[in-house]
């Protein structure tokens, strides 16, 4: 396999002795909570009479809700079965679980009429409409270009790659913006798409944005196109001079021409309002600092060393400000007021997916600067502490959705969801292992 991103960036990686001697420890952590990853998700989640994944799991490991199947989770679990498949041969027996996935986004959830996939089906495959209207989405799209790519990685199967490609020429065709660059969230069942965004939500975002740069790096390793690379080079640039702040985070949401939407100068009861479209998100900045790498390491990029200088401002943010110095962990949210330099935390609560995203960000960050004025390996030291201690059920597996430190009666929330899945937590587990094993 490839040589891991760290060997691109600098000539010789020397790892710290405490990392050296602490190795096997960590390893053996980290092969359990995978091994215990994958075991509860596979084969419980597959749906053998209609299809792709059940989505709603109680807190117990059992099947109880609607099902409904959202294409960004469907496709996150072929994503995560076949990233597993390529680190460890014994989970190469879970490919046929893949497989069934990709047959259910083939078959069922692509639109044979008017091309893209649905963004959301019933548990038999049904599009479930958003206000009367099918909308279909750039950020479905993205993971299904996604799960397809590392799927063909993993096994050879053309049809998946064929599948991946026909979705990234589809949304090339109706989601690109040609003026000013990046992609439109929004489109109607045909495609066209909202270019001044949908439901009082607006047309381009960080999110879509980011994972279409981790959907097109995962398509680039098996596909060196051309038109793709431009792409994929265009998005990258987007999400890394326009999308990171100066001092150090993502704006969440633009308008067409990129500007980024702030309240900063708002009423208190306006801001208080749009919290959802203007604040500080650690998970997503903490987990764009691999994404950009990754992405560099891909293309090949002359600029390597300042990516990999804005990627640390973005780990080097999240851990000075949003770390919480007493239990471990970093916080969902925090917010610049007008008129205050220093951070104000504004929602406390731990979620699964950041705490994994700032597992990987801190190893991988405590390799590549030994010696540093922050010391990311402990701070990797403690978030793995706290996800044991916090996150982990230690009853009946797998991990809560929030931290039961920052959220009480986490012991009864569901597994999973159509939104909770596990394509953070094994890409983070198995990251950390590559980590550990390129020293």
């Amino acid at each position: 396999m490839k040589k891991f991103i760290i060997l691109l960036f600098i000539n010789a990686v020397v790892i710290s002795a405490g990392i050296q001697s602490d190795k096997e420890n960590y390893i053996e952590r980290l092969n359990t909570l995978l091994e215990r990853e994958i075991s509860l998700w596979y084969p419980l989640c597959v749906d053998t009479l209609y299809g792709g994944y059940y989505s709603d799991i109680n807190y117990k490991w059992e099947l109880e809700g609607a099902q409904n199947k959202m294409i960004v989770t469907q496709a996150r679990h072929i994503w995560s079965i076949s990233n597993a498949a390529l680190k460890f041969p014994k989970y190469r027996q879970y490919l046929k679980y893949a497989k069934h996935g990709v047959d259910f986004l083939s078959r069922v959830m692509w639109d044979d009429k008017y091309g893209g996939f649905y963004d959301l089906v019933d548990r038999k495959g049904k599009p479930i409409k958003e206000n009367g209207k099918i909308i279909k989405k750039a950020y479905g799209n993205a993971f299904a270009i996604y799960g397809l790519s590392a799927y063909f990685r993993a096994t050879g199967d053309s049809s998946a790659l064929k599948l991946a490609i026909k979705t990234f020429e589809w949304l090339d065709r109706h989601s690109y913006d040609e003026q000013y660059g990046g992609y439109f969230q929004f489109m109607d069942s045909n495609g066209a798409p909202f270019t001044e965004g949908y439901n009082e939500v607006p047309p381009k975002d960080q999110n879509s944005s980011i994972h279409l740069l981790e959907a097109f790096t995962e398509l680039y390793k098996v596909w060196k196109d051309d038109h793709l690379r431009r792409r994929l080079e265009s998005v990258f640039y987007l999400v890394r001079d326009k999308i990171v702040s100066e001092k150090g985070y993502m704006r969440l949401f633009f308008t067409r021409d990129m500007k980024p939407i702030s309240y900063r100068d708002s009423s208190d009861q306006v801001r208080s309002r749009n919290f959802e479209f203007d604040h500080v998100s650690f998970g997503h900045d903490i987990e764009v600092a691999y994404l950009l790498l990754e992405a560099s390491d891909a293309m090949d990029l002359s600029d390597k060393e300042k990516t990999l200088g804005i990627a640390k401002k973005l780990v080097d943010h999240t851990l000075l400000n949003g770390w919480d110095s007493d239990k471990g962990g970093i916080y969902d949210r925090g917010y610049y007021f007008k008129g205050k330099d220093k951070i104000t935390i504004i929602r406390k609560s731990k979620e699964w997916w950041a705490q994994a995203e700032a597992l990987n960000s801190a190893l991988l960050f405590a390799i590549l600067f030994p010696v540093d004025n922050i010391d990311y390996y402990s701070y990797f030291e403690k978030q793995i502490n706290h996800i044991e201690n916090y996150l982990v059920d230690g009853k009946y597996g797998g991990w809560y959705f929030w931290g039961k430190d920052s959220v009480e009666n986490m012991e009864f929330y569901p597994k999973a969801t159509i939104w909770k899945g596990n394509y953070h937590t094994t890409r983070a587990l198995i990251n950390c292992l590559n980590h550990l094993d390129n020293d």
